[in-house]
């Protein structure tokens, strides 16, 4: 008889925080996002010389990108392709191979000013490939072709790795440079394929749970789809042409969709569950985003399109992984889906990161980098010690 997705974790004897992708991506994802935050901050101000090949700012937007969001993406791929595809997760010795390889590449780019980048790169793509490689075969062997679309997404975000690496090793300011934009817009277009179907469903499942008599529109109806398309069309205009005025039509055309699209998920209703209601507010950030991108685009001398971004990074994918890593991690060990004070802090100091980071730049007051640097800290180091004992100790048992 097949063994369930439980069942194989439960069988694993070995270290409990390696019965299920989330936990050792999850935890040692949200300890990277706070270090490499405390490295880059006295890096960018001259305190300390990081012995890396890349540019100090092309570190921090690859160490964040590509680094934290790597792991992010695999623990939750790893977490949820099972469940798509009814076949056993991966666990134990496999899994910590998967591990290592993101370990490894994060160290690589670290250090790469002593080392043939070359090998660097390898080393770092070696795990996006293995990631995706993992993801294709449980899909194939499901026949779960309605998830090829987040494959497809998974194989471009490893080719802007690829383009941001040859943008750097050409000496080039990759921050700034297609790779990282094509990343953004794979990641940025993870969520609003993701979260258009988890955050109307979890949030009609509450509803229903308060029996509250509203309910949000269903996932992926006509008006999602062609939300999901503007946000596509406006994504690789900026990509191709960051600068165009075009560009900055289309995004603001996809920011009104996607506010709309939002506003049919009924989010204000569930301010009462915190750990619901950040999913309704990271996703938020998503079309505002996008709108203040295409108002600095327009007014570069009154925005610049930078400062924008931070509403992206920070806002849409540094919530919306909190708030997925929060709930899986709970979910999945066994504990009930509240957010608790401490977690509502992290929730909070993440948000006062993206808002101090958006007002550094607005009004160039520098000091409020420092805040942001240290509310990021703070969220992500604060993930971290309050889910170690979910992430390391074994699932709860029924009771």
């Amino acid at each position: 008889m097949a063994m369930s997705s439980a069942e194989q974790m439960r069988r694993w004897q070995g270290p409990a925080l390696l019965s299920g992708g989330f936990r050792p991506f999850f935890f040692f994802g949200a300890v990277w996002a706070a270090l490499a935050m405390a490295l880059w901050v006295p890096a960018l101000t001259g305190l300390i010389e990081l012995p890396t090949r890349l540019d100090p700012v092309s570190w921090h937007a690859h160490a964040f990108l590509f680094g934290y969001l790597g792991a992010a993406i695999a623990g939750f791929l790893l977490t949820a392709v099972p469940n798509w595809t009814g076949r056993l997760p991966v666990v134990g010795w496999p899994l910590l191979g998967l591990f290592t390889l993101w370990a490894l590449g994060r160290l690589g780019l670290l250090v790469s000013a002593h080392l043939p980048f070359a090998l660097v790169a390898s080393v770092d793509l070696a795990f996006p490939l293995a990631l995706g490689g993992v993801v294709l075969r449980e899909i194939v062997a499901g026949k779960n072709w309605r998830n090829l679309p987040v494959l497809g997404l998974l194989s471009i975000f490893t080719l802007a790795d690829l383009l941001f690496l040859i943008e750097a090793a050409r000496g080039g300011y990759a921050a700034a440079g297609i790779g990282m934009r094509l990343g953004l817009a794979a990641v940025l277009m993870m969520v609003a394929l993701i979260g258009g179907r988890i955050i109307p469903s979890f949030t009609r499942n509450w509803l229903v749970k308060e029996n509250h008599p509203a309910r949000p529109a269903p996932p992926m109806q006509r008006f999602d789809k062609i939300a999901m398309v503007a946000a596509g069309a406006a994504l690789l205009a900026w990509v191709a042409l960051p600068e165009a005025q075009l560009t900055a039509a289309l995004l603001l055309a996809n920011g009104a969709l996607h506010l709309a699209r939002l506003w049919r998920w009924k989010g204000g209703l569930t301010l009462r569950a915190p750990i619901l209601f950040v999913l309704h507010l990271a996703y938020v950030c998503l079309p505002l985003g996008a709108l203040v991108l295409g108002f600095a685009i327009l007014f570069p001398a009154a925005l610049t399109p930078a400062t924008a971004l931070h509403l992206w990074t920070a806002g849409a994918l540094g919530g919306m992984t909190l708030a997925v890593m929060s709930r899986a991690s709970l979910g999945h060990t066994g504990r009930p889906l509240e957010a608790n004070a401490g977690t509502v802090a992290v929730y909070a100091a993440l948000f006062v990161a993206m808002i101090a980071r958006l007002l550094a730049g607005w009004l160039g007051v520098s000091a409020l980098y420092s805040v942001s640097g240290v509310a990021w800290c703070a969220a992500f180091l604060g993930f971290a010690i309050l889910y170690a004992p979910v992430l390391w100790q074994p699932r709860r048992r029924a009771q």
